[in-house]
C-alpha cells in the first residue's frame, strides 16, 4: 500500500491521489468482512455459537454480506454440498459419466463442483431421471446419511472413526457478484445428500442390513424418542452417528426430529462434532452449555 502511494504521488494530481486511496481502503475493507468469525444475530449464549464460530475460523461457514449468519435458515442440497467441499477431503469412489450433468445442475452453477464432488466421494446422490434438486432443504436424517456413508463412520468402536478416503479440495471459483447478493459468502447452497430410498438411496447391503434389526435399532430405540420417526434405510447410519457423538439435538438430546430441515445452525454442530470424531477439530469445553446438547451413549454396542 505504501509503495503504491510513492509511485502514484509523483505527477499524480491530489483528486486521483484520494480515489486510489478508497480504492485501496476498500478492498481492505472487504477481505475482513470475508473472514467474519462473530455474527451479530449468533450471541455468545447462542446454544450453537460454539460450533458456528469454530467452523467460520476455519472458512468452513460464513455469513450473508449483511454479516448475519441466519442460524435458523433451513440448508438447502447445493449449499450441504458446499460445505462438505470445504470440511472433508476424500477420494472419489465413482465418476459422472462424461456429460452425464443433472438436468437441474447448468452449466455455470456456482455449487456445481461441489455437486459432483459430493457425488463421486459418495456423500450424495441424485434424483431418477438425471435431477439433482439443489434448492431442495436437507432434512436432518439425510445430513447425518451423507456424512456416515461419505466417510465411512460405523460407530462399531469406542475409537474415533476412521476416514479411509482423502484427496486434496480443488478450488472453486464463483462469480463474485453471485456469491455476494445470491448466496451467502462461502456457505454456498449445497446437493441433497443421501435421499429417501425410493429416490437414489444406496440400498442397505452386507454388514449394514444385518444391523437394522438388531444392534442399530437397539440404540435408536433407546436413544431417541421419536425414533419411529427415522426411515429404516437410515438407522444404521444413525446409530452409528450416536455411537461416535456426532449427532447433537437442540433443544432435547432425545429428540432428533429426523425428518425436519437441517437449520445452519444444526449442520455447523453435526459438521464440527464429525471433525471432532475424527480427530481433525478439538473437543468443546465440558464446561461450554452446547456439549449438553451432543447425544451420548457410552458408544454402546
Amino acid at each position: 500500500m505504501v509503495n503504491l502511494l510513492k509511485a502514484l504521488s509523483v505527477g499524480a494530481p491530489l483528486p486521483a491521489l484520494c480515489m486510489v486511496v478508497v480504492a485501496a481502503g476498500a478492498l481492505e475493507s472487504h477481505a475482513q468482512t470475508s473472514s467474519q468469525t462473530a455474527f451479530p444475530d449468533v450471541p455468545a449464549n447462542y446454544w450453537a455459537q460454539p460450533y458456528i464460530q469454530r467452523l467460520a475460523e476455519r472458512n468452513i461457514i460464513t455469513g450473508y454480506p449483511d454479516g448475519t449468519f441466519r442460524p435458523q435458515e433451513s440448508v438447502d442440497r447445493d449449499e450441504f454440498a458446499a460445505i462438505i467441499r470445504k470440511a472433508f477431503n476424500q477420494k472419489p469412489i465413482r465418476q459422472i459419466q462424461s456429460g452425464a450433468v443433472y438436468k437441474d445442475v447448468p452449466v455455470g452453477y456456482w455449487a456445481s463442483r461441489p455437486i459432483e464432488e459430493a457425488y463421486q466421494q459418495g456423500f450424495m446422490t441424485g434424483y431418477p431421471g438425471g435431477y439433482f434438486r439443489p434448492k431442495q432443504p436437507v432434512s436432518k436424517v439425510e445430513t447425518i446419511t451423507a456424512l456416515t456413508k461419505g466417510l465411512n463412520i460405523t460407530g462399531t468402536s469406542a475409537q474415533a472413526p476412521v476416514t479411509r478416503r482423502k484427496t486434496a479440495r480443488k478450488p472453486i471459483f464463483v462469480p463474485i457478484a453471485i456469491t455476494s447478493l445470491m448466496q451467502p459468502i462461502l456457505l454456498p447452497k449445497a446437493e441433497a445428500i443421501t435421499p429417501s430410498p425410493a429416490v437414489s438411496t444406496p440400498s442397505t447391503t452386507g454388514n449394514q442390513a444385518a444391523t437394522l434389526n438388531g444392534p442399530a435399532s437397539f440404540i435408536v430405540t433407546n436413544t431417541y424418542a421419536d425414533a419411529n420417526k427415522i426411515p429404516q434405510y437410515a438407522v444404521a447410519d444413525v446409530a452409528a452417528a450416536t455411537q461416535s457423538n456426532i449427532i447433537v439435538n437442540y433443544p432435547n438430546p432425545k429428540i432428533l426430529n429426523p425428518r425436519q430441515p437441517a437449520s445452519r445452525a444444526e449442520t455447523a454442530a453435526l459438521i464440527y462434532q464429525t471433525l471432532v470424531a475424527q480427530g481433525r477439530a478439538e473437543p468443546l469445553a465440558n464446561n461450554l452449555p452446547a456439549t449438553k446438547y451432543i447425544v451420548r451413549t457410552g458408544n454402546t454396542n
